[in-house]
């Protein structure tokens, strides 16, 4: 048999005789960071219950409360009930069902998604943004304005929950 004809395989040790080598570690890869979705409106058995009544019922295991959100997915969950229903200005809550900032933040808030502590303290961050940028005047004032664009309200709410998000909230 020539060189040629002769093929040779490579040669493996058994897996006994192969020397220990400990498992490369594995990072586990950062879970994507998944915005909160907007709700959907209330049923009517929601809004003729009062929250109390809600709580009691809920403490009960009769009822099932969201899991109210931190301050940065409360921010985000507003933006996405604004982008769901529709922004306006002058009005919390519009005729054809439209909200303002405050309006989704008291849309959320009603059903159950955010606590009243949580909502300040995303209000808090709204007005540190504005004050980052030179405006000194309540949010839902900001909001009102006559050429302000739901472009603009977007960047606010992203930057706010962006703030919110690296102080851990």
């Amino acid at each position: 048999m020539s060189h040629s004809q002769t093929a040779q395989k490579p040669r493996t040790a058994t897996p006994s005789a192969a020397p220990h080598r400990a498992p490369n570690p594995t990072r586990t890869p950062a879970a994507p960071v998944v915005a909160p979705t907007a709700p959907e409106r209330p049923s009517r058995l929601h809004q003729f219950l009062p929250r109390s009544l809600r709580q009691t019922l809920a403490d009960w295991g009769w009822w099932q409360n969201p899991i109210p959100l931190k301050p940065s997915d409360h921010l985000l969950q507003a933006l996405a009930v604004l982008e769901r229903y529709g922004w306006c200005r002058s009005l919390d809550f519009s005729p054809t069902g439209r909200m303002c900032i405050r309006g989704a933040q008291t849309f959320l808030e009603y059903t159950g998604h955010v606590t009243p502590t949580a909502r300040a303290r995303a209000v808090d961050y709204l007005q540190q943004t504005l004050q980052e940028h030179g405006i000194h005047e309540p949010f839902y004032a900001w909001n009102d304005h006559q050429h302000r664009t739901f472009p603009q309200v977007k960047h606010l709410i992203t930057h706010a929950a962006h703030a919110a998000r690296k102080n851990g909230e």
